[in-house]
Parts: structure tokens; sequence; C-alpha cells
């Protein structure tokens, strides 16, 4: 849940993974990457996980931007279930050896990066890399269909990092990574051809949502004066 002057707004988590367990209250994530953990092992459905992050039974955590849940607590990690609907969704290839983490955020932490929710819109693909001095130009590639959810100077989560969108096309989009991130995240390990996890920005999601459902229906004079009425 976020406050914002006097609406409340609430986020559930984790909506595309159908198989996912229930969690308490909402889940929202930041984008800021609290650790990269390993893989351990990647079984079935039961991905483990080593990391110095002491997670609890159901917590929520965005792994590499999918919002998964903690099924097992280990000694030195900890288990999420991985379904196999989530596995055609997700750039697997990115799941084998180190990984983004980021706990939920919990009521009273302060809030930096931007809303994510840790559901996965498309699958990218990194085209090119420029480096430019003091920082790294790199384009992404998405499916057509999900270039209007990405807005010039908006934000955008890729493998779970909260970034800003620089320019759009009618296929890519270009980000500007600083040496910092570059450095501190798996960044430093794309290349040509990399596919990451992609989450659009929420709020133009829902704009859009909204939109092309006004447009396939005009309110009568009859409904106009019937919503008044109730306030």
């Amino acid at each position: 849940m976020l406050r914002m002057g006097t609406y409340i707004y609430t986020f559930p988590c984790g909506a595309w993974e159908r198989e996912r367990q229930k969690t308490k209250g909402v889940t929202i994530f930041t984008g800021l990457i609290r650790e990269i953990a390993n893989v351990k092992s990647l079984s079935g459905s039961t991905l483990t996980i080593r990391a110095k992050h002491k997670a609890k039974l159901g917590d929520s955590i965005a792994i590499n931007g999918a919002c998964l849940t903690v099924v097992k607590v280990l000694g030195d990690g900890f288990a999420v279930e991985l379904s196999p609907e989530s596995q055609k969704l997700l750039a697997m290839q990115n799941y084998k050896n180190e990984v983004h983490i980021e706990p939920a955020m919990m009521m009273g932490d302060r809030f930096e990066g931007h809303i994510v929710q840790g559901h996965i819109d498309a699958i990218g693909e990194v085209k090119e890399i420029k480096n430019s001095g003091n920082s790294f130009d790199v384009f992404i590639e998405v499916a057509p269909k999900f270039i209007p959810y990405i807005v010039p100077k908006g934000s955008i989560t890729i493998d779970g990092v909260s970034l800003t969108v620089n320019d759009v096309s009618a296929t890519t989009f270009r980000l500007t990574i600083i040496p910092h991130t570059m450095k501190e995240t798996l960044f430093r390990t794309y290349k040509r051809g990399s596919k990451v996890n992609v989450e659009t920005d929420m709020f133009a999601r829902y704009v859009s949502h909204i939109i092309a459902h006004q447009a396939k229906h005009t309110l009568t004079w009859d409904e106009v004066d019937s919503i008044s009425s109730q306030f």
C-alpha cells in the first residue's frame, strides 16, 4: 500500500503468477537491487538461491524482477516456487548463475526507485551497448505491442533494476547506465543478444487500459446523471 495525499493505492503481487501462494497484504518493490545472489539449483519448479538475505517462509522476493514466494528457508539462503507457466514468461537463461534479488518493500521503508509490481510484461533482447565514456547506452528490443507502455523519461524495470528510459522507437528503447550501476548490477555481464525481463511502467499500462476502454463506450447523459447522483 502506498499513501499519496488523501488517496491510498494498493498493488497485488504476482497476478501473472497463477500458482504462487497467497501472501498477506499487498506487495510492491522499488527496483533497487539489495543483493546479487547465486542460483544453487533449479529442479522442476523449485529455484534454490544462496543469499545473505535472511528470508522468511511466505516472503515475496523479486528475483531478476519477478515476484516469487519463498517456500523453504535454508541455512545459506532460500527456495522459491517457479511454476512452469512462469518459466515460459521469464528470461530463464538468467536464472543459472547470479541473480538480482530485492525483498518486498515494508511499510515504513524509505521509498526509492519507482513502483514495481514484480509482474514481467515481456522478454527484451539487448541489441547494442555503447560505451560513451562516462556512461553506457543500452538499446533493448521488445515486441511492438509493449512500446506504448514505454515512455521517454519514464520508468522501466530491467531484470529488477529501476531505470529511466531516454528514447523510444518502433521496437526498441534506449537506457543510459552510469558506471556505478553497470559495475554493481548484472548489466556488467550483458552483451548483444542477452535476454532480459522487462516490466513496463505501471501507470502507463493503467492509463492505456482506461483510454482503450473509454474509446469503446461513450457515456450517455442518463449515465452521467446517475453517476453524479451518487456524490
